[in-house]
């Protein structure tokens, strides 16, 4: 497992894509378009969502925030 914090500003877009990590996110702080299967959503602060194995997804800031991210296994790319 790997948890990270993300860190947006207004207007930032976290790109559609897929992977084949099971992802939970909170949304920590700010407001977010969320993108899951082709269904999207404004997430709030103390809002979180799901994202299944290889489902595309993404993210868009609609007020500064930040995201905490959980993968399962860990996202050996963003070791490196």
């Amino acid at each position: 497992m790997m948890m990270i914090k993300i860190k947006f500003e207004k207007g930032a877009i976290g790109a559609r894509h897929n992977h084949f990590h099971s992802q939970v996110s909170y949304v920590a702080a700010g407001e977010f378009r969320v993108s899951v299967k082709g269904e999207d959503k404004v997430l709030k602060t103390g809002d979180g969502f799901y994202v299944s194995p290889n489902i595309n997804h993404g993210v868009e800031c609609l007020e500064p925030g930040i995201l905490i991210d959980v993968f399962s296994p860990i996202r050996e790319d963003f070791l490196k």
